[in-house]
């Protein structure tokens, strides 16, 4: 007879392993969890920073430089030599965005002096850099610098007023 077929028998079936039964079941007492410390309490289990004594990863690695990806401030890039279509007229970030020279996205714009400018245009941008303005200026143009957001003012309480209370 195919045990597999036999009514009420399910052969891939599992029971749960019941600890601390008794000293017969071989799970008793201690339950399979050892001695005293931090493995045999509940909660415990997959800490990957443990390495038993060896110093862990995190510890042996070298701490190094410094990070300021958070508070930086990007620029998109154009160079001068992309302005000579813009002939005779005034180039805003707007415009470059419709353009196509620069992302969507992009918020700040810095013009950067390669290639060479035979011709007048006013440039709006927030950042220019030496050797881009002097080209500008020479060719006729203009060159205008666009303001960033300000920073948010935090003002803080002169020492001994309370907390609520104003100066």
């Amino acid at each position: 007879m195919d045990v597999s077929k036999a009514v009420g028998v399910d052969v891939g079936r599992r029971f749960k392993v019941r600890v601390g039964r008794g000293s017969g079941s071989g799970l008793g007492k201690t339950s399979g969890r050892g001695a005293n410390g931090a493995a045999a309490r509940t909660g415990f289990g997959g800490l990957l920073h443990r390495e038993g004594g060896q110093m862990p990863l995190i510890r042996r690695l070298p701490k190094r430089g410094f990070n300021n990806k958070n508070f930086r401030v990007e620029y998109e890039v154009v160079n001068v030599l992309s302005l000579v279509q813009f002939a005779g007229t005034t180039v805003t970030p707007d415009i470059l965005k419709e353009k196509g020279l620069l992302k969507k996205g992009a918020e700040r714009v810095k013009i950067l002096g390669a290639g060479e400018l035979g011709v007048r245009v006013d440039v709006h941008a927030h950042a220019f850099s030496d050797k881009a303005k002097q080209m500008i200026e020479a060719a006729g143009g203009s060159v205008t610098l666009l303001g960033r957001k300000p920073a948010p003012v935090v003002r803080k309480r002169p020492k001994g007023v309370p907390k609520g209370k104003k100066a």
